[in-house]
């Protein structure tokens, strides 16, 4: 197969040959061309028509949220992949690209060592999210979905959700599409860093009915209120004397990932059994299956984002291909779906359990 054509965007000299020699190692991928800010970058991405683009945030003459504004709207939809500060600026300014129609983001080293630790690194983040967002995984037997019976569906008391590449907009959508605050406690799994899951509760917080506060650990679960785990914490629920309380802990990554939708999904089984929706949208690899085979075990019903809408359709399409997903749904279309699976009540403050 061809080369993944990539072309490299950043204002410093020292990175642009870093990511582009990490990129290089790969022989599947093939570095086109580079550009040291946001202008040249719309130039370059014009001519060469890159497959993908790796795009710095801060740099002069326009930025890169500026950068990826004028490419959408001169019709360029290659994915661009933002190389972001582990900082709270850097967050925010993230999810502003993302916001703006940005496909993912890496973080930057902030103590990367030698010049071939640094690449090593880079190298690391970068490739496998290319290879995910340029060769999308689709499913030639759509017949090998299939859904698990539902005896007797039950009304969610609690709803869980994961996602990863392509979540932070995903979740915008499905919180700004509801149209009153769920009457049951919503728990979320996004595969982000630290402070990047602060700033994405902020503005989860802003855009829809329900609260939405990032998980400190300890928080007894309210309807109405959306709780987001925090970034590198594994989140969880626990009955404590009757009232369901939020854990975080920092063991080992699981799938690969801390936190992992697998382990919160897991303890909300436990607590909820049966009364349980788990609904997995966009992301790479495979994070949820697990947690949803428990799910459905105990008698809850699972939902899934579709490939069309998936911008990876790998946690997903693991559930789907695994016969875990009751029902599969555009991403439009998952709010709706959520809260015909909930009570109709108004939701209130009081603890649920």
């Amino acid at each position: 197969m061809p080369a993944i054509r990539v072309l490299v965007v950043d204002d410093s000299v020292v990175v642009r040959r870093l990511v582009s020699d990490a990129l290089a190692a790969d022989p599947e991928i093939e570095v086109v061309g580079v550009a040291q800010n946001g202008s040249i970058a719309v130039t370059k991405a014009r001519a060469l028509r890159p497959d993908v683009i790796t795009m710095d945030i801060e740099m002069p003459v326009m930025t890169g949220i500026e950068a990826v504004i004028a490419l959408r709207a001169r019709g360029l939809t290659m994915p661009i992949v933002m190389f972001s500060t582990l900082t709270e600026h850097g967050a925010c300014a993230t999810l502003d690209a993302l916001a703006a129609g940005a496909t993912d983001y890496v973080t930057k080293p902030t103590n990367p060592g030698t010049r071939e630790q640094a690449t090593d690194v880079i190298g690391a983040q970068l490739v496998p999210k290319i290879k995910a967002l340029f060769r999308r995984p689709t499913l030639r037997r759509r017949e090998t979905i299939l859904a698990p019976r539902v005896i007797r569906p039950r009304t969610a008391r609690a709803v869980m959700i994961g996602s990863s590449t392509g979540g932070p907009e995903a979740l915008s959508k499905v919180v700004g599409g509801l149209t009153r605050a769920l009457p049951v406690p919503t728990l979320v799994v996004q595969h982000m860093p630290p402070l990047f899951t602060a700033q994405l509760a902020a503005r989860l917080d802003r855009i829809g009915p329900s609260r939405v506060l990032e998980v400190q650990g300890g928080e007894a679960l309210e309807a109405g209120v959306i709780y987001v785990a925090p970034g590198d914490y594994h989140l969880e629920v626990a009955d404590e004397r009757g009232r369901v309380v939020t854990r975080l802990s920092h063991g080992d990554q699981v799938n690969f990932c801390r936190p992992a939708v697998d382990v919160l999904f897991r303890s909300a089984v436990d607590v909820f059994g049966a009364d349980l929706l788990g609904v997995v949208l966009t992301g790479m690899g495979s994070d949820g299956r697990e947690g949803s085979r428990a799910v459905v075990a105990a008698g809850g019903r699972v939902f899934a984002q579709d490939e069309e809408t998936s911008v990876v359709w790998g946690m997903p399409g693991a559930v789907a291909t695994a016969g875990l997903a009751h029902q599969l749904f555009p991403i439009t279309a998952i709010s709706e779906a959520i809260m015909r699976a909930v009570p109709s009540r108004p939701a209130h403050r009081d603890p649920t359990v």
